[in-house]
């Protein structure tokens, strides 16, 4: 279920010189703006959950799995290469498999690790805040990078309508509408994060089961109809 020159080929995609400073600068201005809230406020907990989760899980976290999600499999279909690799005697699963731990890597890298570092400098992981966020960050990086790897199969604009569903669907109408909350990767997310902190600072609409049985099925199926649609692409070629 991986192939390691795959794999190779989609870390160089990911993190060749431009995508790489993308991928980058919200990591440093999350770093950045811990720093000097800390300067400011000094070490607070409140503060630092509210950092933590209006920026880095909020916004930071599902961009980056925008970026690495679609951008592990969308540009080889813009620009045909993919038939290169659908040549290959190799399964379409596997590719669509490799792809996504390859997305999921990068995710993680490049949005749990400065999320705990920032956690870290806020309030030295006063209350576990640092350490929940950071597991919401890995657990989000999984299903964000599952769901816009799918999109980067099925679409030509999977970055327009990734982008749409992180900032839209998530930030504005997750905030705003109490129903859409339930639908929402980074209240799941924030589920498992309230129980590793254990009180009150991280909160979510959604209870842990639910939040868990949901961040599964939403990640299999992502990277199953992946698989099925790359399949499909296959065969529209071979006719």
């Amino acid at each position: 279920m991986y192939d390691p020159t795959v794999a190779r080929l989609t870390y160089r995609a990911l993190l060749g010189r431009r995508r790489a400073l993308i991928l980058g600068a919200l990591p440093l201005l999350l770093i950045v703006l811990s720093v000097a809230v800390r300067g400011l406020t000094g070490a607070d907990d409140q503060t630092a959950a509210d950092v933590l989760g209006g920026f880095a899980l909020a916004t930071m976290v599902p961009i980056i799995g925008v970026i690495a999600g679609t951008g592990a499999i969308g540009p080889e279909i813009d620009d045909g290469s993919v038939v290169y690799l659908l040549s290959k005697p190799l399964k379409r699963p596997t590719i669509i498999f490799t792809k996504l731990i390859v997305a999921v890597a990068v995710t993680m890298v490049f949005s749990a690790v400065p999320t705990l570092i920032a956690g870290l400098i806020l309030n030295g992981n006063g209350q576990q805040v640092a350490v929940a966020y950071t597991v919401a960050a890995l657990v989000a990086s999984i299903a964000y990078s599952a769901l816009f790897l799918l999109l980067g199969t099925v679409s030509r604009h999977a970055v327009v309508f990734g982008l749409v569903y992180a900032l839209v669907w998530e930030a504005l109408f997750g905030s705003l509408v109490p129903g859409a909350r339930t639908l929402s990767v980074q209240q799941w997310s924030l589920a498992v994060a309230h129980k590793v902190a254990g009180g009150d600072l991280v909160t979510s609409d959604v209870g842990l089961t639910t939040a868990t049985v949901l961040l599964i099925a939403v990640t299999v199926l992502a990277t199953w109809y992946a698989g099925q649609k790359l399949r499909a692409l296959t065969l529209a070629g071979e006719e």
